[in-house]
């Protein structure tokens, strides 16, 4: 059985607005390149998968119910442009903070592989012709384990971070291999780096 190629695409900071915590439903704002970006993604072949850390569950400032419902409400608001998301993944922990069982150290959250190595498995994913789509060097971090190429976005914690005085300085590990203005870019980037 052929291998599928796929796009990793974090989801807040890329399909949609970074609002800090997503706790509400009002809040979800997608960035409206996004649309274009991922029906480009499945006219290609290639799959759409969302890889998200979301520690707002361990904190105890949303439900993984709210997460899926958010994530469904995405998929809803994609499908009236046409395009889709294949599959969803989250990670709801965080290592030191919030409530047990979800405060723990875990393969999943991001720069751990875990969600890319899960939706590989399910999706029948070929890592070596896959890139993943990100506003922050942990996302090129978990990329660069699994040999996946990265991209980096302005949108998000993406220009932040590649300010002079930003939080964060690239490591070897993080390093992108594009730097893209946003999702859109990335995707147009990434299908002619396909060719």
């Amino acid at each position: 059985m052929k291998k599928n190629a796929a796009i990793f695409l974090d989801r807040d900071g890329v399909i949609n607005e970074e609002v800090g915590y997503l706790d509400n439903l009002d809040k979800l704002i997608i960035i409206p390149c996004a649309y274009e970006a991922i029906k480009l993604i499945n006219e290609s072949g290639v799959k759409a998968v969302v890889i998200s850390n979301q520690a707002g569950v361990a904190k105890g400032f949303f439900t993984e119910e709210f997460v899926k419902i958010t994530n469904e409400h995405l998929q809803t608001a994609l499908r009236h442009k046409k395009a889709y998301i294949d599959s969803f993944y989250y990670c709801p922990h965080h290592p030191t903070e919030g409530i047990k069982p979800y405060r723990q150290d875990c393969n999943c959250r991001k720069p751990a592989p875990g969600m890319i190595l899960k939706a590989a498995q399910d999706l029948n994913i070929d890592l070596t012709k896959s890139y993943l789509v990100g506003d922050r060097f942990r996302d090129m971090e978990a990329a660069k384990k699994v040999g996946v190429k990265g991209v980096l976005v302005k949108t998000g914690y993406g220009s932040e971070l590649l300010r002079d005085d930003g939080p964060d300085k690239a490591t070897p590990e993080s390093k992108p291999d594009f730097i893209a203005a946003d999702i859109l870019d990335a995707v147009r980037w990434i299908l002619k780096d396909r060719e």
